[in-house]
Formats: structure tokens, sequence, C-alpha cells
């Protein structure tokens, strides 16, 4: 058995880390008689080898055995993102008959996962897919394993997650928000349904929680509503708190204004005192014209 060490990204935040237990344990709320889960999408990029990993990973937290067996054996990406190094054998030649199921199996740095990785690209990946030593080292990884996690290639583009999922107890279908179309999701279904495999579920993958939509909305209200009973996840709590900094209140236009007001005010009353006087005189000169005129 080969070893491997897995250099996964650390920086996960906690509502990511949620959302792959609530996927564990509703693949687990499926039946205890589902156990081998074909993972595909509809279109490559959308995320669905990234959603294998970390649910096998998920399984093994819980304290399963779990394996993941990389079947994208067109163009996988499981030794390239996860910096695993070589390795020497793989699934194409545990299919040819070259070497055995646990030549090809490998022990990672995370306790309780095991993995297959593809091998060698092979110029007729669905026939081996397809063939009964795929279908025997399945019936054989059910009784060693809890969970088998199978990374397919998408539906959309090949046969091949088609032609694995026949073999599983249920597959789960990764979608990538606001990219795939509704009626190019039901073309991979029905082909799905034609396979004969059970469908577990979608994964809507990709959402953006920042923006002012109607997760965002939920996704702070409920934080706010569970942070204050259990607590603040996903923060160190050995972390001291940044000090809070007073907010200075706004000025107000209406009380701003209110010094200039009365400024104004005493400068009338000011005018007002010299200029009273000399309009009571000039009054006083023009009633003492008019009555001297109608005296005359």
């Amino acid at each position: 058995m080969q070893e491997v060490k897995l250099h996964l990204d650390q920086r996960a935040d906690f509502h990511t880390k949620e959302a792959y237990k609530t996927l564990r344990s509703n693949v687990e709320f499926c039946g205890g008689d589902v156990k081998i889960i074909a993972v595909t999408s509809c279109t490559p990029h959308e995320g669905k080898t990234s959603v294998a990993m970390e649910l096998a990973r998920s399984f093994a937290e819980a304290g399963n055995r779990a394996l993941l067996i990389d079947a994208d054996m067109r163009k996988s990406v499981l030794v390239s993102r996860y910096k695993t190094g070589a390795v020497k054998y793989g699934l194409s030649h545990c299919l040819i008959g070259k070497y055995k199921y646990t030549d090809a199996m490998c022990q990672t740095s995370i306790p309780r996962l095991y993995m297959i990785f593809s091998g060698p690209v092979s110029p007729n990946p669905s026939e081996l897919l397809g063939s009964e030593r795929f279908a025997d080292m399945l019936n054989v990884m059910r009784t060693a394993f809890d969970y088998v996690i199978v990374d397919t290639p998408p539906l959309g583009s090949v046969i091949d997650a088609a032609v694995v999922a026949k073999h599983c107890d249920g597959t789960v279908l990764v979608v990538e928000n606001n990219a795939i179309s509704y009626r190019f999701v039901q073309r991979v279904k029905e082909q799905l349904d034609k396979s004969g495999s059970r469908i577990l579920g979608v994964v809507l993958n990709k959402v953006d929680f920042s923006g002012k939509n109607s997760y965002g909305y939920y996704g702070r209200y409920y934080g706010k509503y569970y942070g204050k009973y259990y607590g603040k996840y996903g923060y160190d709590l050995n972390e001291t708190p940044a000090p809070k900094q007073k907010r200075e209140k706004p000025i107000d236009s209406k009380r701003a204004a209110e010094p200039d007001r009365l400024e104004r005010l005493e400068r009338l009353e000011r005018t007002d005192q010299f200029e009273r006087p000399e309009r009571t005189y000039r009054r006083t000169e023009t009633e003492k014209k008019t009555v001297n005129r109608n005296a005359l």
C-alpha cells in the first residue's frame, strides 16, 4: 500500500465546513444501504472533484473508513491539485489486470481516508469502467469500507459517469450556480435515469453569499441568531478582540444651523434699536405738517 500526504486548503471558513457536514448527514439519511456514491457534474470546472474530496474527508473525520476512487481517467486533477507527488500505480493498472487493488490503494495523511488515483490515461476508459473487474472491485470495497466515493467525469461531456453510476448505490450531481441552464441539467438527469442510477440529490456549488440576495440575507440572519446562543464559530477564542472604536454621532443639520439663526436675530434686534427712533421722528414731523395744512 502506498502512502501520500495531502496538501489541503486550510482557509475554508465555518460556513463551508458546515455545508459539507450537512451534505454528509444528508447522504447518511438516504439509508444504510447507500455506501458507494458517484459524484458527477454537467460540465468541467463545476467543482465536483472538490465536493467528492471534501465529502470523503468529512466521512473520515466522522469516524468512518472512507475510500475515494478517482474514476476520471480522461483528465484527472487530484494528483496535481493536492500535490501528492508521484503515485506509482492507479486505477487503470488495476482494471487491465497488471496490479492488485491493494497495490494501487494509498493511505493518506488523514486518518481513515484512503484513495485510489486514476493512473495513466487509457485510450478506452469507458470500456474499462464498464468491465466486470471494476464491478468486482466495488463489491470488494463495499465490505472493506464504510463509504466509497467515486469521482467521475462530467456527464454532459462524456458517458463515463453513467457507466460508473449503474454500479453505485446512488449519484450526487454537482451544479455550478448561475452557470448551467435548466434544460442542460434535465438532460443530464435523464441520462442518469436511463442508467438506472438513483439520484441522491443535487449540490449547488459556488454560491456567492456576499451579495445582496436571499442566501446572504438568511446567512446573516441565522448567523446572528445562532451566534447569540452558541457563541462565535470559526474564530479563534484565544485571540484578543480588537478594541471597539467609538462611533461619532452624526451632526444634525438643524442643530448645526441654530447658532447662525441666533446671530441673525441678534443683528436684527440691534438694527431695530437704532432705526426705530429715526422712523418715529420722521412720522411725527409728517403728522405735524399734515395738521398745520389742515389748520390753514
